[in-house]
């Protein structure tokens, strides 16, 4: 059974959930990068017939990889650990399962908004999003822009 946040409590979250985001994603980007170098070295050897390659060099960002992935999957993991779902780790996106009239819906996040201001249902997506407009008890604290 899923865990169903309030606003105040996905938001309560956010701080200490940002800063494991934030270094996956980083994580992340460097993956690519070494995955980038890898397949330039690869279509180098193709091209030339063959290549000095430095053995260690490669072995090394090899090893890199591995520990990032590994680092990427432990921060993603303890992110949803707390509840909340990481969606897009490209775009920094998290939904916080809520009930909305008893039905289950998601507080949607992106990393850079300064709170959470958009839901949406379990079916549309991000696409489907709508800003929060006290339907979770927290009109005081969000007002629509």
């Amino acid at each position: 059974m899923p865990r169903y946040f309030t606003l105040q409590e996905a938001e309560g979250l956010l701080p200490t959930i940002k800063e494991g985001l934030t270094e996956a994603i980083a994580d992340k980007e460097r993956v690519e990068a070494i995955d980038q170098a890898m397949s330039d070295l690869s279509a180098h050897i193709c091209m030339t017939g063959g290549a000095e390659v430095n053995p260690a060099q490669v072995a090394h960002q090899r090893l890199e990889r591995v520990s990032l992935v590994h680092s990427i999957e432990k921060k993603v993991s303890e992110i949803q650990r707390s509840g909340c779902l990481v969606k897009d780790l490209d775009m920094g996106l998290l939904d916080f399962p809520a009930l909305l009239d008893g039905v289950e819906v998601y507080l949607c996040w992106k990393l850079g908004e300064p709170r959470i201001e958009w839901w949406h249902s379990t079916e549309e997506g991000y696409s489907g999003r709508r800003r929060i407009m006290g339907e979770f008890g927290e009109e005081a604290t969000l007002r629509p822009n």
